[in-house]
């Protein structure tokens, strides 16, 4: 045997157990193969899941038609953000754009809960785009984010969901928003 790799296979095996304790909080957790998703994988699962979830719920459901947004929500452009809890307590939203959509809807998956948030394009520019870049540099500008803390959400997110059920009463909301402008 080469000693280096068995100094490298018992350095790799501490390292598992360190990094396997720190995913405890995610053991039983039904949601626990989100986790070993690849980012762009879950990025589709997200979107997946809030359509399904929307469609169960009763709402109309409609391909965007293009890739300025991921989904048609009751006749509303909008764009999924989906985020795992993180280790530190809380969700980060990232790669988020300057694009055609009227709301994003941030689904984030805790191991044995959900919160959800559906916040308009202009808030996002009031709070995030323009204001919290994801990246440094010249490209800097192109893509935002935002955490949330969902046991103690920023003041911005007020009325905007939190639970699923306060997310779906805001994307029910919707759909009399759009009657109310086509009657006016």
């Amino acid at each position: 045997m080469d000693s280096d790799f068995d100094l490298l296979t018992s350095i790799g095996n501490h390292i598992r157990q360190e990094l396997e304790s720190q995913d405890e909080a995610w053991k039983g957790s039904p949601f626990i193969w989100v986790k070993s998703l690849a980012p762009a994988a879950k990025g589709k699962l997200g979107a997946r899941l809030v359509s399904a979830w929307c469609a169960a719920k009763g709402l109309r459901i409609d391909s965007s038609p293009d890739s300025e947004a991921d989904l048609v929500i009751n006749g509303h452009r909008a764009e999924i953000k989906f985020s795992t809890l993180w280790r530190s307590g809380v969700y980060k939203f990232q790669q988020i754009r300057d694009q055609n959509y009227e709301y994003l809807v941030a689904l984030g998956i805790s191991p044995f809960e959900a919160h959800c948030w559906v916040i308009s394009k202009k808030i996002l520019e009031n709070y995030v785009i323009g204001h919290k870049p994801q990246h440094k540099g010249a490209s800097g500008t192109d893509t935002f984010w935002f955490e949330v803390d969902p046991n103690s959400p920023p003041g911005w997110l007020s009325g905007l969901g939190g639970s699923l059920d306060e997310a779906f009463v805001v994307l029910k909301g919707l759909s009399r928003k759009r009657r109310k402008m086509t009657r006016e």
